[in-house]
């Protein structure tokens, strides 16, 4: 469709409770979870993972936990996912810790977030073992692998069996449990660092509203791969709980080694990403192509097809079943979100039959804000706001470009025992996201790059590098680049440097000077069609990869 449609129609609920309630009710047999247990696939229907989040939280009601906070630090897992809901049912709030954290980082979010009770699995009992003494507010440890109780922990499984002989002796206070709108159900920390740490509060009005508004945008079908961690919001909300309120089937992925694999294993219909996993798809795609000596042949079948269903014929599904086996052969749909999307990417994935579509959002906002839609998508933008939020451009500049702001039932409560952070972010009812962006024609929103990352020239001309970096990623010779402004003597900002990480595919066997000559003239190509203030003046060769978060962003050097 080139037009925008009516919003998808989706049942309302109050809670979460009511949400699997409905669920159990609506599709009781289906499976709710497929994961991998020492190498069989298993199956969870929702009237099991109804019945193993009541047991749990029965047995945690009964053992004094109820209204406190909860953390979780453990790897992608269907019984991190089963904790996950049983809080959210309950009446406590989850804080999700990022297991990549060092000891000394995960320690203090254990430990400023005021939790009581923390899930851990066999791959963090280290850390917890040798900190625990340090975790002032923990009064319960939970093991999310081991069968029987330790000395020091309890089990997920004993606990389970305790909750569900509870239930038997009529304990049913959890089950009753109530919840009230602006109940705090989630703390998310952006950063784990001392004394940087900041707890995103999200009530349960924020993920509620996330949910149906967002299904109400885009739709997730029947089967569908989770991969990215799960202590995102970006996986934990937009994925997993619409996944649940649609009914889907939830394959857990392990680790991201096992992306390709789990792929072709579990054969999904839609996948949640963030861009370098696309970019990854993409390129691998194209070198298995040039390896096979088959590339020409792959760009002259696309523009048949793409001339093909100019005149009305979709033989999108024919034509390129092999590609799309590489998907697992049923994949319709890739939701990216967290940075721009290459247009080369955008049109290579509509090319051969799959929607890849951009949204747009940050944790303080549940976190979608902006997305695009199944059959009214463009890629070169994040889409329309969500219906509950309203977004809007603070200050625009002559081009339209400003900080982007927004209000809604998305937004969150603030954060956590942080009221001097919470008021430089929010003003006068807005929260201010940091990010620059302007409107299009179309009304969708397009993000231009971070406020802390422009670059102010001498000559008083605002750059993105996010918006240059995007344009250098076209070269095939260039697989990881960041943009920085050359600063003189006096501090002022006179210049472009582009700090590159060749292919190394490409540049293999070439001298360092044949690869900065190389990419020199790569950078002059593309960038000799833009502004000249845009043209990069330097650039700079890395022999290995950008340091990383573990949402695979680059990490930036603020300081050079």
């Amino acid at each position: 469709m080139k037009k925008n449609y009516p919003l998808n129609e989706v049942k309302k609920f109050y809670d979460f409770k009511e949400m699997m309630d409905m669920a159990v009710k609506e599709a009781g047999d289906h499976p709710a979870l497929r994961y991998k247990s020492r190498g069989v696939v298993k199956d969870v229907t929702y009237s099991e993972l109804e019945e193993r989040t009541d047991k749990l939280g029965t047995a945690l009601s009964s053992l004094g936990f109820t209204d406190c906070h909860f953390a979780i630090i453990s790897e992608n897992s269907y019984k991190w996912i089963v904790t996950y809901i049983t809080v959210l049912k309950g009446s406590g709030a989850l804080v999700p810790i990022d297991k990549d954290l060092s000891d000394d980082e995960a320690l203090n979010l254990v430990n400023v977030s005021d939790s009581s009770v923390l899930f851990f699995s066999n791959a963090k009992k280290k850390f917890v073992e040798e900190n625990r003494g340090e975790m002032k507010n923990v009064r319960l440890f939970v093991n999310l692998d081991d069968h029987a109780d330790g000395e020091w922990y309890r089990s997920f499984y004993r606990l389970t069996e305790l909750g569900g002989k509870e239930l038997e002796a009529g304990n049913n206070g959890y089950i009753h449990a109530s919840n009230r709108r602006d109940d705090l159900k989630m703390i998310v920390y952006t950063s784990g660092t001392t004394g940087m740490a900041k707890g995103v509060m999200l009530s349960l009005r924020n993920m509620t509203s996330m949910v149906y508004y967002g299904l109400q945008m885009i739709t997730v079908f029947t089967v569908g791969l989770s991969v990215l961690p799960y202590h995102h919001t970006y996986e934990a909300i937009c994925d997993i709980l619409p996944s649940l309120h649609k009914h889907c089937t939830i394959c857990v992925n392990e680790n991201l080694r096992m992306v390709s694999e789990n792929l072709k294993l579990y054969k999904p219909d839609y996948i949640m990403l963030v861009p370098v996993f696309v970019e990854f798809f993409y390129n691998a795609v194209w070198k298995k192509a040039e390896k096979a000596g088959k590339a020409e042949a792959l760009k002259k079948l696309i523009k048949t097809s793409n001339a093909l269903r100019r005149a009305g014929i979709d033989m999108r599904g024919r034509l390129f079943a092999k590609i799309r086996e590489g998907f697992g052969g049923n994949l319709k749909m890739i939701v990216t979100g967290g940075a721009p999307i290459r247009e080369e990417l955008g049109e290579f994935f509509d090319a051969i039959g799959i929607d890849l579509m951009n949204g747009y959002g940050i944790t303080e906002c549940s976190p979608m804000l902006a997305v695009n839609r199944n059959y009214y998508s463009d890629y070169r933008t994040v889409g329309l706001p969500v219906p509950c939020t309203e977004v809007k451009i603070y200050d625009p500049d002559e081009n339209g470009d400003g900080e982007v702001v927004a209000k809604g039932d998305t937004v969150m409560l603030g954060y956590y025992k942080a009221p001097g952070a919470t008021a430089s972010v929010m003003k006068d009812g807005w929260f201010h996201t940091g990010d620059i962006g302007h409107f299009n024609s179309d009304g969708r929103l397009v993000i231009t790059g971070r406020k802390k990352n422009l670059i102010v020239l001498k000559n008083g001309k605002n750059v993105y590098p996010e918006e240059i970096e995007e344009y250098l990623m076209s070269s095939d010779y260039i697989s990881e680049v960041v943009v920085y402004g050359i600063k003189d003597e006096a501090g002022q900002e006179n210049g472009l440097l582009a700090e590159i990480y060749p292919d190394q595919d490409r540049v293999a066997g070439m001298t360092e000077e044949e690869i900065r000559s190389t990419l020199s003239n790569e950078v002059k190509r593309i960038m000799e069609k833009h502004a000249s203030y845009k043209h990069i003046t330097e650039i700079e060769l890395r022999d290995r990869e950008f340091d990383k978060t573990t949402s695979k962003k680059i990490k930036r050097d603020y300081n050079r």
